[in-house]
């Protein structure tokens, strides 16, 4: 998907599991849990590529007792990278980058469930997350 729901093509050419993290001694069981979620976008001009980058913290009186961070990178096709470049800017459109976090956040998912995967923190799943909430608009790197 691109600017006036245009199709960019694309790829994912790499996941990278980039922090996990069970802390036992921060986990209180019947204690209430929060969930804070942080998402941070790159580019790279040389291999036309945009990543995200979602970090995940299940948390009791704001200490973590669960921390995930994964990045998925996705190869622009040649043609469809050049409408986001403006000047000294990459500019990706708000719907392009939104079904990229969506494929991130998903990502995480997976990640959280194979990693806590017969144990006992494997009731803890990353929920249904409206990215159209996060992603305001554009981003410009």
């Amino acid at each position: 998907m691109g600017a006036d729901n245009k199709v960019v093509k694309f790829t994912l050419i790499k996941i990278n599991t980039d922090q996990f993290a069970i802390i036992e001694s921060a986990f209180k069981l019947g204690d209430d849990v929060n969930l804070k979620i942080g998402l941070q976008f790159g580019a790279n001009r040389e291999n036309q590529a945009i990543s995200v980058k979602t970090s995940i913290q299940f948390e009791q009186q704001a200490v973590p007792f669960i921390m995930i961070e994964a990045s998925c990178f996705f190869g622009i096709e040649p043609t469809d990278w050049n409408t986001f470049v403006e000047g000294k800017e990459i500019v990706v459109p708000k719907n392009v980058i939104t079904h990229f976090c969506v494929l991130t956040v998903g990502t995480v998912r997976g990640i959280l469930h194979s990693k806590t995967e017969g144990t006992n923190y494997n009731g803890f799943v990353v929920p249904t997350i409206n990215v159209t909430e996060l992603v305001t608009g554009d981003i410009r790197l």
